[in-house]
């Protein structure tokens, strides 16, 4: 029997009796990171990287039992050799290693290759079995270097404050929010962070993480904004009703998605830039092929035509159902 198995309730290691981001309420989860898709509330006890714990708290409430864990550290689990090693996707994300009797599993969760600066950079896991997303696992998503987005996007916040208008960016409150805030020039204009956002920047400032500290945005209050100023809220914020009261607002969005352009146009913005927490094709098969794995397990994205590609060119690839989103989750 292999070490893990996929079941309905998730990726499980009957050795250790502890299940990776279920889907349904367990004894023992191990946690890859903090989107809704990959921790569900309900869980007996709960294990995570020390920067994900406080995000679980947040997001599950202090009611459960919520233990962290370092990257790097091993735990011993009836025989199993557990650790958590950097995915690069978000803040606190992390893989996580399995061992037992000499067979290596490494689960992914979602990670990206390039480091963003701000979250810790991926870490190639050797193993035997490498359960990897394909979220964006089509030659078609090509990421360019972020420098050259975030130029791109520091320069469109500096045309409209120019214009005196005022930016809005829409982006997922935990991660792409951080990664944006963090790359903004503030020399441009003042920064609001919309309560969705808030709460989670100033989480991960208490824990040490070099974010700047920038006042919160009420909707309630946007007539007060002043033009020329910044304002980062989650991704439904472009929808909000206040948007059409308010003259002289612009909004953009920064996804994965914005590559394909009937994405852009389906959408409330005025402006989309391509920035995703998430490996291109090129980041897939180059941490695929540093886990020098044989076997891959494919889940959420286009698995299908990803794992014919795995197939094709000399591994042994496998679609897992999972009840994972091709897409973060505010």
């Amino acid at each position: 029997m292999p070490l893990l198995t996929f079941t309905d309730r998730g990726i499980y290691c009957a050795q250790a009796k502890v299940y990776i981001d279920p889907w349904k309420k367990v004894d023992f989860a191990l946690i890859t990171h903090a989107h809704s898709d990959h921790c569900r509330p309900g869980s007996k006890r709960y294990l995570a990287t020390a920067l994900t714990k406080p995000i679980l708290e947040h997001r599950l409430g202090k009611k459960y039992q919520i233990q962290a864990i370092e990257y790097g550290n091993n735990i011993y689990i009836n025989g199993v050799k557990i650790s958590f090693h950097p995915a690069g996707h978000i803040i606190g994300s992390a893989q996580i290693r399995l061992e037992y009797q000499g067979e290596i599993w490494a689960v992914s969760g979602d990670y990206k290759v390039e480091n963003d600066g701000l979250s810790e950079a991926f870490e190639p896991i050797k193993c035997h079995h490498f359960i990897t997303e394909s979220t964006f696992g089509l030659p078609i998503y090509q990421w360019r270097p972020q420098h050259l987005v975030f130029n791109e996007i520091n320069q469109w916040w500096s045309n409209t404050a120019a214009e005196q208008k005022i930016s809005l960016m829409s982006a997922y409150s935990l991660g792409k929010a951080q990664r944006l805030i963090y790359h903004l020039n503030d020399s441009i204009g003042p920064i609001y962070l919309h309560r969705a956002v808030k709460p989670i920047h100033d989480l991960f400032r208490t824990h040490g993480v070099p974010l700047p500290d920038y006042p919160e945005f009420v909707e309630e209050q946007a007539h007060k904004i002043e033009p020329g100023a910044m304002i980062v809220g989650p991704t439904s914020i472009a929808e909000a009703n206040w948007t059409q009261k308010v003259k002289g607002i612009e909004i953009a969005s920064a996804s994965g998605w914005m590559q394909v352009r009937r994405t852009r146009r389906s959408r409330s913005i005025d402006r989309g830039f391509v920035l995703s927490d998430h490996a291109d094709w090129s980041g897939l098969l180059e941490a695929i092929k540093a886990t020098k794995a044989e076997n891959i397990y494919v889940t959420h994205g286009y698995t299908k035509e990803f794992s014919r590609y795995l197939n094709e060119n000399g591994w042994i690839a496998n679609i897992v159902s999972t009840e994972f989103s091709a897409e973060d989750n505010d």
